[in-house]
Formats: structure tokens, sequence, C-alpha cells
């Protein structure tokens, strides 16, 4: 649908395309010369405040994300807790089940808790988040759900609660099943959402080693000891994915998320996550688009007693732009409409979306500015006549 963009809105938008069009010939040589390559098959870099994506490669392709995806499982854990549900101090039984195929037995990554024995929850997820133990893994999904299947439904529920709509899960652990795949769009979306929504639980990513049943092991995460502000989060490998990493880190108040994966090395992991993160935080730098509660555009109304609602976003608006911007920026409001009256102030209206060349970087919901009231009869009769005849004409268009 159509928007009115409010006149500083315009203006702003004008000014960053102005900027892109004035950059010098060797401005745009420069950034040709910086443009990031990575032999990473699946990957993609985003600004964890506002999401601003930064870079991407095939980043909605579906691949295995082996233990990456235990992500989502700490998050069905954190969910629960937070419902009220499930407590830290609650003691979980490790079964024969999760002791034989996640533990010592197993062969893969453990936490090495003895069979039978009770843990703590707290323990529990120190042995996921440090150590990425699936037997761990599995005694919260048998606590939690009574059996790990179950577990995996919720969450395939809470992923699409979260509005990650490709991803499907079939376990706890990510052991390769055909039909366990994520994007690294969603997993990058997975971990914003864990870093805004649980940070003292995500401080856990940052711990460097953690000793269980007198086992000392070391965090998985290379990032960490590289110097560069990493703070989390998550390794992966399997023969069918290859390696792979969801990292975050922070440099001079600014935070980006990256997700790697399909690596044949771990070095060649641990290398190339470093020089997109690196690259990240060289190449880009922020700019304010809109204070919070600031209009942006206007949306028709239908039936009300003004013609248009502002729409504003609750949070302030932030890009991440390149430092040396050749590619054209656009942006628009889409929404669905025109919106029926009455609208209440803070109703989400549509989605501001701003294009860097030809994708989309950034994506914002807007909501109404204020309360508007249904309109009298007389305007409501005139709106109906007005969209009568704009559905006929729209109905002829498409029979041509």
């Amino acid at each position: 649908m159509p928007v009115h963009f409010s006149p500083r809105a315009t203006a702003r938008f004008m000014a960053l395309a102005l900027a892109a069009a004035l950059l010098s010939t060797s401005a745009l040589q420069a950034q040709k010369k910086d443009e990031f390559q990575t032999s990473a098959p699946y990957a993609i870099l985003i600004e964890a405040d506002s999401g601003t994506v930064l870079f991407e490669k095939n980043a909605d392709k579906l691949n295995p994300p082996a233990s990456m995806s235990k992500l989502m499982t700490i998050e069905v854990v954190l969910h629960t807790i937070e419902e009220g549900k499930l407590k830290w101090d609650d003691e979980l039984t490790i079964s024969e089940n999760a002791w034989r195929r996640g533990g010592a037995p197993s062969g893969g990554s453990a936490m090495f808790a003895a069979l039978n024995s009770r843990v703590s929850v707290r323990d529990l997820m120190h042995g996921v988040m440090i150590q990425s133990g699936n037997d761990a893994c599995i005694t919260l999904a048998e606590g939690i759900a009574g059996s790990e299947l179950a577990f995996a439904d919720l969450m395939n529920k809470r992923a699409r609660e979260l509005g990650l709509t490709q991803s499907h899960f079939t376990n706890s652990t990510g052991v390769h099943e055909p039909d366990h795949l994520m994007t690294v769009r969603e997993l990058a979306k997975l971990v914003q959402h864990i870093i805004k929504t649980y940070p003292e639980a995500y401080k856990i990513y940052a711990e460097r080693e953690f000793t269980w049943n007198k086992v000392r092991q070391q965090n998985r995460n290379p990032l960490l000891a590289m110097g560069i502000g990493a703070d989390g989060l998550k390794t992966g490998y399997t023969k069918e994915a290859g390696y792979g990493l969801a990292g975050s880190a922070v440099n001079n108040n600014l935070r980006l998320i990256m997700v790697v994966n399909g690596f044949k090395t771990m070095k060649e992991r641990a290398e190339e996550s470093r020089k997109l993160l690196e690259w990240g935080f060289r190449a880009f730098e922020s700019r304010a688009l809109f204070a919070e509660g600031e209009t942006v555009g206007e949306a028709k109304l239908y039936g009300g007693a003004k013609g248009r609602v502002p729409l504003v976003s609750p949070t302030p608006i932030k890009l991440l732009v390149p430092r040396a911007m050749s590619e054209k920026l656009s942006a628009k409001v889409v929404y669905s409409g025109p919106v029926a009256a009455p609208v209440q102030k803070g109703q989400r209206i549509g989605m501001l979306k701003v294009s860097r060349g030809d994708a989309v970087v950034l994506e914002v919901p807007l909501q109404a500015g204020e309360d508007v009231a249904s309109g009298t009869l007389h305007q409501r009769a005139f709106d109906a006549a007005g969209e009568l005849v704009i559905n006929v004409f729209r109905a002829g268009m498409d029979r041509l």
C-alpha cells in the first residue's frame, strides 16, 4: 500500500542518498577493494541492536546446523524458566538414555554427568553452553517434556513464535538427522533474541571453562581468546554439516552477530569468523534515522475520523551503513490497507523496510502514533463508496 513519508523522513533518506552519490571515484574504488569475500558456504553478519544486515551469503538456504541448534534448546529452557515452570535450582536425573546417547559412552561432546545422578538446571545449562554436552541437552529435554521427541516439538513451536519460519528440529542436540535444518539468517535472529531477552544467562557463553565430575573442559568457541571483544556463543560440527560457528562481539559499544557454516576445518572456521567480525567493525558506521516515537510516515485509514494515521517506531531506528557507501539506499513502508478505523495508539500497522541496493538490510515494525476514532456515518459511507470504485477498478485491471 502506498505510504506518505513525513517531511523529516524524506529529508533524511535524501541526505543519505546524496552522501552516496557524492562519493569520489577513489572512495568507490576503496570500497570495491574492501568488499568482503569468504570461503564459508553459508554466512551472515548483522548488527545486534537494529538487525541491520551487513553481509550475507546463502543466508536463507537450509543446512544442517549441528550443535548450533543447541541455541534453540537453550532458548526453550530459558523460556520455560521465565514462565515459572522450571527453576535454576531444580535437579534433574541423568537417565540411562541421556547417559548412553549423550554422555561418556556416546563418544560425542559431553558434560560427563554420571548415570542416575541428580544435576541442577544451572549446572546442566553450563554443561550445554560451555561444553556443548549432549547428555545435558537430553536431560533438560526429558525433564521439561518427558522425552527428546516431545521436546523437539516444543522447539518447533517456540521457533514459530519467534518468527523462525524455516527452521525444523528433530532433537535437542543437533546430532545429524535429515530433517534437522536451519538457515544462518534464522540462527542470527535467534542469537539476537537470546542476547536481548536473557542478558544474564547469556553471560554464561563467555565463561572459558567448566568442570563437572572431575572433568575440566575449555569453552569450544575460538573467538573468545582472540581479543576482539567476543563473548559468545556456539560452535557446531558434524560430518554432514561441516564446521560452523554462531558468534557475537562488542567493539566501541557496537555489537555484531555472525553465523557461518560449512567449513572443512576448525582452522578455517576460526580464521574466517575473525575476518568477518573485524571487517564489520572496520567497514561500517552507525547512522541515526528516527528517534523513539518520531513519525516515520502515514497510513491511509478507512472509516475513520481522520483519513490517515501517523506511523512511529517504539524504539529508536538506527542503520549501519558502509563508511564508503556507493549503493543506493531506499526505504518503504509496507502495510495492508487502507486500515479500518478505529485505531488505537500503539497498534501494529506495518513495517519499515530499508534497502541497500537490491538487498533489504533493515526491517522495523511500525505502530500507530495516536488514537483515531471511527468517523461519522457520512464519512464511512464516503470511504465505502470510494473503496468500491477502487476495488472494481482493480478487479478490471486484473482481468486485462
